[in-house]
């Protein structure tokens, strides 16, 4: 269908998970596509499969809360294809987990700069990008964890993904007379490396699924569907939304 013919993406966490999937997706619907992660070797690997399947891509490894990479990725973007038209701050980390007074300064520190900061200087760098197209859809990936649902020994993780929403809202009032739609999807349980930590053994693994609504937990490439809807103009209106894209666990009581 190719809806975002013509359009620029910068995605983080591209490496593995709904940010790969992402990554895909955007590119088989015509966006060029820059992918960011720590891993230059998975890099790598993404922009070979989007080319091969006939997609345009770049690729820049580096660490989000480095402020330096968040404007580099933009540069590459603007350089490489001419501008940016649609960014998914979607890197992220679990963060220290466990009993909240038992986390270290540290293990906190880390979730909030990974998952909060690294969105806050993606979009510092992003926005005047985004202007410079005259508008354009910035996207987070935040969580019902610490949102909807509260949930023991993730006081950082949730603390941080929280933030994200707030960041979000304040973004979406601010830039919204400038043309850029602001918004955050809040995945539920997604089959990913990184959910690997919460459902390590059969028995968790069952638990988790029963929490949500459809009884599983989605697949990325199901979550980054949701990601292209608040990317393309089929959300024209749509600003200012933490979307819920989690298989019913924020209501769910069965």
């Amino acid at each position: 269908m190719d809806i975002l013919k013509g359009k620029t993406a910068i995605v983080t966490g591209a490496s593995s998970g709904i940010g790969y999937e992402t990554a895909r997706l955007f590119a088989s619907e015509g966006a060029n596509v820059i992918v960011g992660a720590r891993r230059q070797s998975e890099l790598e690997k993404l922009v070979a499969l989007i080319e091969a399947d006939g997609g345009k891509a770049a690729a820049l490894a580096g660490d989000v809360r480095d402020e330096a990479y968040a404007k580099s990725l933009v540069e590459l973007a603007e350089s490489r294809f001419g501008g940016l038209d649609i960014a998914f701050n979607n890197a992220g980390a679990n963060g220290e987990m466990g009993p909240t007074a038992g986390i270290s300064l540290e293990g906190w520190r880390e979730a909030l700069d990974i998952n909060l900061t690294g969105a806050f200087l993606g979009a510092k760098h992003q926005i005047p990008a985004l202007l410079r197209r005259g508008g354009g859809s910035l996207i987070f990936t935040s969580t019902f964890v610490g949102h909807t649902v509260g949930m023991p020994g993730t006081a950082a993780y949730a603390a941080s993904k929280a933030g994200v929403i707030g960041l979000m809202k304040t973004l979406a009032a601010e830039l919204g007379p400038q043309g850029i739609r602001v918004n955050a999807i809040l995945p539920g349980g997604t089959a990913t490396s990184m959910a690997e930590a919460w459902v390590d053994t059969p028995e968790k693994l069952a638990f988790v699924e029963g929490l949500h609504a459809l009884k599983r937990r989605a697949m990325p490439e199901e979550i980054a569907r949701s990601v292209l809807y608040l990317a393309s103009d089929a959300a024209s209106f749509t600003t200012g939304s933490a979307m819920l894209v989690d298989g019913g666990v924020s209501i769910n009581r069965t």
